[in-house]
C-alpha cells in the first residue's frame, strides 16, 4: 500500500497553497508549521514574510486564513482543518478536524507499515558495530556498540536502506603469538572439553590465556618463542594459522552465546575482523605514500594534520606503518574503507565506536578524503557513544573494582525482571514458571537495551537495574506493560478482525492527543533514520505509552458511553497504538510480550 501523508504534511501543504494564493508576491514561502500547545499546529511564517514584504504580519495572516476553508464544501466535503485563528503578532493557530484524525489513522492502519514511507533515495550503508576481541571476555564496555548498532541497522532497513553489517572483531596482534605458542607446547588445552556452550568456550580460553600469560612473564625463552610465533602468524605459516583459527572459532562460540542473550542476530559472513584486511595493508601504504598523502618521518609512514596538535603544540600524526615495518590500526581501518567503498559499493560508512576513539577516526576519515576514497558521494561518520557509569557516576565496575562481565549483567537483569513478572503474575495473571522465565528474559534484556537507547548515544548514562525494571517512569517495562494491557483489552473484546474506525464520531481530548501523536510515527522514524538517533524513537514511544495511559484512564473502551460505534472506535485506537508500540519497540530490538 502507498504511504500515508501525515496530518502535519497535509496541513503544511494546504497552508502553503493558501499563502501562495493570498500572497503571490511571496513566492514559495515556508509557513513554518510546528506542533503547538495553543492548538494542534501553529504556523509562524508570517513574521519573516512580513519583513520581506514590508507589511503587517496580522494583516497578511488574515489574508491567508481567507483562503483556508474550515467548513465542508462540495469541493472539500471532509475538511482537514476545523478551525484557524490569527493570534499574537501573526501566528496561525490551527485545529484539526476530529474526522481527519480518525480517517488518517484508518488509512495508516490498513497498511502493514502503518503508512510509513520508504526513504526517497535509499543507498548502501556499511555499519561497523559489535566488535569484541578474540580470546577475551565481553564486558559492559561492549554493550553500547552492540545495542545501538543493532537498533540503527533495524531502523535503516525499515527505511529501505541496503545495510551491510560488519563486525570488526579484534582477531590479530602480538598476543596471539603467546597464545598459539602455548597451545603448540600444550596441544590439548582446548581439546579436553567440548566447548559446545559459550560459557564453556570462554572458560577454556580464560584458563589457557592465564596459563600462557604466567609463562610469558616468567620464562624469557618462552617469551622469545612467542615473539617468533608472531612473525610466523604474519607470514601465514600453515600450522600457526590453523591454531589461530582455533582461537577464533572458540571465541565465536562464546560471542554468539552472549549476542543471543542480548537478542541480537550475528551472522558469520558479517564477521570480518582485523585479519580480513591483512592482504590489503601493504597496498594501502603504497597508495598513500605514492599519492603524497602519507610521508616518511623517522622511518614511519605518517599523515600529518595542521589542526591536530599534541600537549606541547607539536603536530600529532596518524601512523599508518611503524618504523619497524609493522602496521598500525590506521592501516587496517583505511584498508577497510577501501574494501567497503570499492568492493561493497557503499555510499555511507557508519562506525558505532566509543567516543574515546573520536580523534583516531577523525584522522582516518580525513586521510581517506585526501586520497579520494571518501568524497561528496561517499562519506563516513562515527556514531560515537559515551560510557556506562555506575550509580556513583564513575565507570561501571564490580564491588571488587573489576570490569563487569556482560553475561553477568544480562543474567542479573533477567533475574530482576523475572521477579517483577512473577509478582505481577501472582496478583493478576497465572503464568507457568517457564512463561515467567521467558518473559523475564524479554523484559530484563529489553530493560537494559532501552536504558541505553533512551539516552543520546553521545552521553554517558548510569546503569541502575532497580530503575530499569521499574513499572513506572521512562522504562521499557512501562512500554511493555502498556502493550500487554492493550492486548488484554482486545482479547476481552473478542474481535476476530481488526476493529473499524468511525471518522464520523467526535473525539474526547485524550483521544485527540493520542491520535495526533500516532500520526507522527512516520515523521519520527524519518528523523531517527536520518540522524542515527534511536533515543528519539524511544522518547516517542514513551510519550505514546503515556498518552495511551491517559486515554485508558479517561475514556472507557469496552463500556464506552456512546454505544457500539464508540466502543469499536476506541478499540481501533487501542489496536493501532499496540501496533505502533510493537513496531517501534521491534526497531529498537526489544520484544513486546502479549501477556505480562
Amino acid at each position: 500500500m502507498a504511504s500515508v501523508l501525515s496530518l502535519a504534511a497535509t496541513v503544511h501543504q494546504r497552508v502553503a497553497d493558501a499563502l501562495s494564493a493570498a500572497l503571490p508576491e511571496a513566492g514559495s514561502a515556508d509557513p513554518l508549521l510546528r506542533r503547538s500547545d495553543r492548538a494542534d499546529f501553529q504556523a509562524n511564517g508570517m513574521l519573516a514574510l512580513a519583513k520581506q514584504l514590508k507589511g503587517n504580519p496580522r494583516e497578511l495572516a488574515a489574508k491567508v486564513v481567507a483562503h483556508l476553508p474550515v467548513a465542508a464544501t462540495s469541493a472539500d466535503p471532509d475538511p482537514v482543518i476545523a478551525d484557524i485563528e490569527v493570534s499574537g503578532p501573526g501566528f496561525l493557530n490551527i485545529t484539526i478536524a476530529d474526522s481527519a484524525i480518525t480517517a488518517t489513522l484508518a488509512a495508516r492502519a490498513a497498511d502493514d507499515r502503518l503508512g510509513v514511507p520508504f526513504a526517497q533515495a535509499p543507498g548502501t550503508t556499511v555499519i561497523d558495530y559489535a566488535q569484541p576481541n578474540v580470546a577475551k571476555e565481553m564486558h559492559v564496555g561492549h554493550l553500547r556498540s552492540a545495542v545501538i548498532g543493532d537498533a540503527v541497522v533495524r531502523i535503516l532497513e525499515f527505511a529501505g536502506e541496503q545495510v551491510i553489517r560488519r563486525h570488526h572483531i579484534g582477531d590479530w596482534g602480538t598476543q596471539f603469538g603467546m597464545l598459539i605458542q602455548y597451545l603448540i607446547e600444550h596441544p590439548h588445552e582446548l581439546d579436553h572439553k567440548d566447548a559446545s556452550s559459550g560459557e564453556e568456550a570462554m572458560s577454556n580460553l580464560n584458563r589457557l590465556y592465564k596459563a600462557a600469560r604466567v609463562l610469558f612473564d616468567s620464562d624469557a625463552e618462552f617469551k622469545e618463542r612467542s615473539r617468533r610465533r608472531v612473525v610466523d602468524l604474519q607470514a601465514g605459516d600453515e600450522e600457526t594459522i590453523a591454531l589461530w583459527r582455533k582461537f577464533v572459532d572458540e571465541s565465536k562460540i562464546y560471542f554468539y552465546s552472549v549476542f543471543d542473550k542480548l537478542d541480537i542476530e550475528i551472522h558469520d559472513p558479517d564477521v570480518v575482523g582485523e585479519s580480513g584486511y591483512n592482504d590489503m595493508l601493504a597496498e594501502t601504504c603504497r597508495l598513500l605514500e605514492e599519492s603524497g598523502v602519507a610521508v616518511r618521518s623517522e622511518g614511519a609512514l605518517c599523515v600529518f594534520f595542521d589542526d591536530i596538535k599534541g600537549p606541547e603544540g607539536n603536530p600529532v600524526p596518524l601512523i599508518v606503518q611503524k618504523s619497524d615495518g609493522g602496521f598500525g590500526y590506521a592501516a587496517t581501518d583505511l584498508s577497510a574503507i577501501r574494501d567497503r567503498v570499492q568492493h561493497l559499493k557503499a555510499d555511507t560508512l557508519l562506525y558505532v565506536v566509543d567516543a574515546r576513539q573520536s580523534l583516531h577516526f577523525k584522522m582516518v576519515f580525513e586521510t581517506a578524503r585526501r586520497i579520494g576514497w571518501l568524497n561528496d558521494q561517499v562519506h563516513a561518520a562515527q556514531l560515537a557513544f559515551g560510557t556506562v557509569l555506575g550509580k556513583d557516576g564513575k565507570p561501571f565496575k564490580t564491588r571488587a573494582g573489576e570490569t563487569v562481565r556482560l553475561e553477568d549483567l544480562l543474567d542479573e537483569a533477567t533475574e530482576r525482571a523475572a521477579a517483577v513478572v512473577r509478582e505481577k503474575s501472582e496478583k493478576k495473571l497465572s503464568l507457568t514458571e517457564e512463561d515467567i522465565l521467558e518473559r523475564g528474559a524479554q523484559v530484563g534484556v529489553g530493560a537494559v537495551k532501552y536504558a541505553d537507547l533512551s539516552t543520546s548515544a553521545s552521553r554517558d548514562y548510569k546503569f541502575d537495574l532497580d530503575q530499569m525494571v521499574s513499572l513506572n517512569g521512562d522504562t521499557s517495562v512501562y512500554l511493555q506493560y502498556a502493550y500487554a494491557r492493550i492486548k488484554s483489552i482486545l482479547r476481552l473484546a473478542r474481535e476476530d478482525q481488526r476493529p473499524l474506525a468511525h471518522p464520523e464520531l467526535p473525539l474526547a481530548p485524550a483521544e485527540r492527543a493520542l491520535g495526533l501523536h500516532l500520526d507522527q510515527f512516520g515523521e519520527t522514524l524519518r528523523e531517527v533514520a536520518t540522524g542515527y538517533e534511536p533515543h528519539k524513537l524511544a522518547g516517542y514511544l514513551y510519550q505514546l505509552a503515556s498518552l495511551y495511559t491517559t486515554f485508558y484512564d479517561q475514556c472507557p473502551v469496552l463500556k464506552a458511553e456512546g454505544g457500539p460505534s464508540q466502543v469499536e472506535n476506541r478499540l481501533f485506537l487501542c489496536d493501532i497504538t499496540a501496533r505502533t508500540l510493537g513496531q517501534g519497540m521491534s526497531l529498537l530490538g526489544i520484544r513486546t510480550p502479549e501477556r505480562l
